[in-house]
């Protein structure tokens, strides 16, 4: 077994047996490849990734090859989930030798100081697919590195240059002159939700064609748009994209939850992988097109996604898990998929109705088997079959239940069991919003939970920097920009459905922290990683919204919410600046933008603060809750209090009272929500 046997990551435990003599990164690896002068082969993945299981049986298990890597190179094992940081950086130089995306495995080159010069994803032992193979990859590196290093330092040092100007384009100076007024117009938003337009897949749902991902926080926005403008395209194109993944193969019909994408462009064959960050972002937006539509297919997925995530991706100690594999024996899709025949065997006479409805037949849909999907809603085809709804709906639950006991005698797919901070509080914020939208008491329990498990398990010795991950009761890695800017979001959630005033002086904790230890004086934005981290070759920002929204667009809103809530206006005024920096980007990509985008939102339209105070104020804030409200801070106490500038000189009262309020300044108290919610409105 080589070094990686005493890390904690599932992937770099994965190739612990390889014959390659792996490092993880750390000092001891970048300090041999200086004093030997060797160049550093990083090989990048994670442990749910079917492409680099694929490179691990070809190339790295093979003893040839191994021995080769180990006379030549360096070798560095990293878990791109681990360590984004490090993936991030060496990412950006494949895409500009490549011209364009990368995936994983990401196989970067560098010098021993640590700057790339070459990188690739994966490549087969054998010429294919109009690549080299994985040795000829090898020995020309290691040519050029002996013969032409000369020309591997200027390689290295043009990618270099080229990813520190990378986030350059994106950020703005603030034009003299230009109000905020004249930015944050109404027309602004409607030139975001016009780009957005153009990438709707009106047939499919969702944003452009195949490979097919949920883009959440494009469909968030929309729901924003409906709300402040009613354009009921935006709500149209939010309702069918939602539910056409509902009841596509991107969901797991037996078992819940839904998969990280589609290969195709109607979310029938996905890539089978289950990720944490996915399934949270996904409860998010349902759980609000559940408060504006009260559409029972949006509480049947709320409750049957976190069952899973309960079931399957929650640890004793109330963490949830990373990921699941794709793979299962070595075969991907082999957990999920059906025959026609298993079912028929399964379910007896109910398999002709269950068969019709989840679109199974002989030949199945993919590869000769079965993916189960819904071809129309239970409405409709109950209609069709002149049956009553819910008893389809009990009929067809009670025969995926049968299904599902069988399934889980099957080979589970692998489990990545790490518990990353950043993830975490993703999560945690779902089951808050699950909660306020569902009244599900087990979803608030769970949130608390979850983030008292962060906060005792993945803080460091000082008692307030943090870990970013987390296994077998082992932290380590400096916490990244995420982690906080998620946290923090996390915080606010759990404040809004416990009213609980210690989550928001955490908050504020780790928002002083963020600002000390990653903010960029000069940009006005965010570092990805801490000043007290050192052991990467440069710091980066990472502005996109992504598979995952971006640290910067979460902390603009956490700004904007902090502001009102602690009364401190320099976060306002540092969330509009970080706005107008980077408006243009927005505004022509606001899909790759669109947590930023929401962030606008909140400055055209205004925030509405909410306070109610009086014996039954958690009751009168959970029931307001419980509609979409985009555009509000909430803030409840029974007992008044002046330690909070949106609570002060408000007495308490049997009867809790309803402020609304812009700037501090409060309209007449209501005791009705029905009237505080029309008064938002108007």
């Amino acid at each position: 077994m080589n070094r990686l046997q005493h890390e904690t990551s599932p992937y770099l435990l994965q190739h612990a047996h390889n014959p390659v003599d792996w490092y993880a990164w750390k000092e001891e690896a970048l300090e041999r490849a200086k004093t030997e002068d060797k160049p550093i082969l990083v090989s990048i993945g994670y442990s749910t990734c079917h492409w680099c299981h694929v490179m691990e049986r070809e190339s790295f298990e093979n003893e040839q090859v191994a021995a080769y890597m180990n006379e030549h190179f360096i070798n560095i094992k990293v878990d791109r989930e681990e360590r984004p940081d490090v993936d991030q950086i060496y990412m950006e130089a494949c895409q500009f030798i490549s011209g364009s995306g990368c995936g994983w495995p990401l196989n970067c080159f560098l010098t021993p100081d640590g700057r790339p010069f070459f990188a690739g994803t994966y490549y087969p032992p054998k010429q294919a697919y109009n690549r080299p193979s994985w040795m000829e990859v090898l020995k020309r590196i290691t040519q050029n590195f002996n013969e032409r290093r000369d020309l591997v330092e200027s390689q290295a040092n043009q990618l270099m240059q080229m990813i520190r100007n990378a986030d350059d384009g994106l950020v703005e100076n603030v034009l003299e002159g230009v109000g905020a007024e004249q930015v944050f117009s109404k027309d602004l938003a409607h030139q975001f939700f016009a780009n957005m337009k153009k990438r709707f897949d009106s047939q499919h749902g969702g944003f452009g064609g195949a490979p097919k991902f949920p883009s959440t926080m494009s469909l968030h926005y929309l729901l924003d748009y409906y709300y402040f403008t009613d354009e009921k395209e935006a709500l149209k194109h939010v309702d069918f994209s939602l539910k056409r993944m509902i009841q596509g193969g991107i969901y797991d019909q037996i078992g819940g939850g839904f998969a990280r994408y589609t290969v195709d462009k109607e979310w029938l064959v996905p890539h089978f992988e289950k990720m944490l960050y996915d399934n949270a972002l996904l409860i998010t937006v349902i759980a609000d097109a559940y408060k504006l539509t009260q559409d029972s297919i949006y509480k049947e997925t709320i409750d049957e996604t976190l069952q899973f995530i309960q079931r399957e991706m929650m640890s004793v100690e109330g963490g949830f898990y990373s990921a699941q594999d794709a793979d299962s024996e070595g075969v991907e899709g082999k957990y999920y998929i059906w025959k026609k025949k298993e079912i028929d065997t399964i379910l007896g006479q109910d398999a002709l109705l269950f068969n019709e409805f989840y679109s199974v037949t002989e030949h199945g849909n993919w590869e000769e088997v079965n993916i189960l999907w819904r071809a129309e809603p239970y409405e409709a085809f109950a209609k069709a079959k002149e049956m009553d709804v819910i008893a389809l709906k009990q009929k067809l639950a009670q025969n995926r239940q049968q299904l599902f006991e069988i399934r889980d005698q099957r080979t589970h797919p692998g489990l990545d069991d790490k518990i990353l901070l950043d993830w975490n509080a993703l999560m945690c914020s779902a089951f808050a919003q699950a909660y306020t939208a569902t009244g599900e008491s087990a979803y608030k329990e769970i949130a608390v939970q979850n983030i008292h498990f962060v906060l005792e398990k993945m803080v460091q010795p000082d008692g307030i920097t943090l870990y970013h991950t987390y296994k077998n009761g082992q932290a380590q890695y400096d916490a990244f920009l995420n982690d906080y800017a998620f946290l923090i979001a996390a915080l606010l959630e759990v404040y809004t459905i416990t009213f609980d005033f210690q989550y928001l002086q955490k908050a504020d904790v780790y928002c002083t922290l963020v600002l000390e230890q990653f903010f960029d004086e000069e940009s006005k934005m965010f570092y990805f990683t801490s000043t007290r981290q050192q052991d990467i070759i440069l710091r980066k920002k990472d502005l996109y919204d992504g598979a995952q929204p971006s640290g910067n667009s979460t902390m603009v809103q956490n700004l904007q919410q902090l502001a009102i809530l602690l009364d401190k206006p320099n976060y306002r005024s540092l969330a509009t600046e970080m706005l107008l920096r980077l408006q243009t980007s927005v505004q022509k990509y606001p899909t790759s933008f669109s947590r930023w985008a929401k962030g606008y939102l909140n400055e055209i339209y205004g925030v509405n603060e909410i306070a109610i105070v009086g014996q039954n104020a958690f009751e009168k804030a959970e029931n307001l809750q419980r509609y979409f409200l985009p555009n509000k801070v909430i803030m409840a106490t029974q007992e008044p209090t002046d330690n909070y500038a949106l609570l002060a000189g408000k007495p308490a009262a049997p009867e809790a009272l309803v402020y609304i309020c812009k700037n501090y300044a409060c309209q007449q108290p209501l005791t009705s929500v029905a009237a505080a919610l029309e008064r938002m409105k108007t």
